[in-house]
């Protein structure tokens, strides 16, 4: 007697189709995963993710580093405007002032926990942050510093970072290897000079000629126009304007980090006014957009 035996690969196509399968109802299906969209998602993940933010942020510390001989060797070289030096600037030593966040310390895994959580920007929660004292330091900033440090020059620090934040801040810098020559380097929001109306103000003005008076500042470096100069009022035509005036000073005396995630220029399309609900913003944002139509 013959015996006819399958093939094992065709055993393994027949058992499947003998196999029942009741139909999936709706109610066992999984649930489809509804993602809120979120303006600031992109921007994130490219300065978290992408080699091109590395790439601009090193180009942009390594120019300036070669500029630094330059801006030493002029007596008249200084980068503050006029109106906010209320002294000579010739035989002070030198210095640079630099902004903090997304200048010098990368501050995106907050910027991340946002999006990931769903929520908005908060005092409480930045508060937080600070005091984790995680942030990082920006691509090519500790090679600038540690060139700088070498030539005699001063980093000040002006954030809007609060006073109340000061140690927090300076443990970071320190922790990364960023250069504190002493606490008076770091210019927060709140710090108190004379003649100036309000010391909790967001404008650095104040705080520049403040520094301008022990310093002649070579540099400034920071990621929104109003780390160099005063914008009045924030409109999109008041910071055009700004460009039209001192556009030449950039790349030369002033230095801009990139920071497509947060910044004075977004609330310049929709009035200044966080009161509006996040799509209102959105609405707004979309109306500033030039399809070229």
């Amino acid at each position: 007697m013959r015996i006819h035996l399958l093939s094992p690969l065709l055993i393994l196509l027949v058992l499947p189709a003998c196999r029942h399968t009741a139909p999936q109802t709706p109610q066992d299906r999984p649930a489809a995963v509804t993602v809120v969209a979120d303006d600031n998602l992109n921007a994130v993940l490219w300065m978290q993710a992408s080699a091109e933010y590395r790439a601009a942020a090193l180009q942009t510390w390594r120019a300036a580093t070669d500029r630094l001989d330059d801006a030493l060797a002029d007596p008249q070289w200084d980068a503050l405007l006029p109106a906010e030096r209320g002294n000579p600037a010739m035989g002070l030593p030198p210095a640079v002032i630099v902004d903090v966040d997304e200048t010098v310390l990368d501050n995106s895994p907050y910027q991340a926990r946002l999006v990931l959580d769903g929520g908005e920007y908060a005092s409480a929660s930045w508060a937080a942050w600070v005091d984790e004292r995680r942030a990082t330091p920006i691509p090519g900033v500790l090679a600038f510093a540690q060139a700088a440090q070498a030539r005699g020059v001063t980093i000040v620090y002006i954030s809007n970072r609060t006073e109340a934040m000061q140690d927090a801040t300076l443990d970071n810098l320190r922790a990364v290897g960023l250069p504190v020559a002493s606490d008076a380097v770091f210019l927060g929001k709140g710090t108190v000079v004379e003649g100036c109306a309000s010391a909790d103000s967001g404008d650095k003005a104040c705080r520049r000629r403040l520094a301008g008076r022990d310093y002649r500042v070579l540099f400034q470096f920071g990621d929104q126009l109003g780390d160099f100069t005063a914008v009045e009022p924030n409109t999109p035509d008041a910071r055009a304007a700004l460009m039209s005036t001192h556009g030449e000073w950039f790349g030369e005396r002033w230095w801009m980090l990139p920071n497509p995630s947060y910044g004075d220029w977004q609330p310049a399309v929709f009035d200044n006014d966080w009161g509006q609900s996040p799509q209102q913003r959105r609405e707004a944002k979309r109306r500033a957009l030039d399809p070229a139509r």
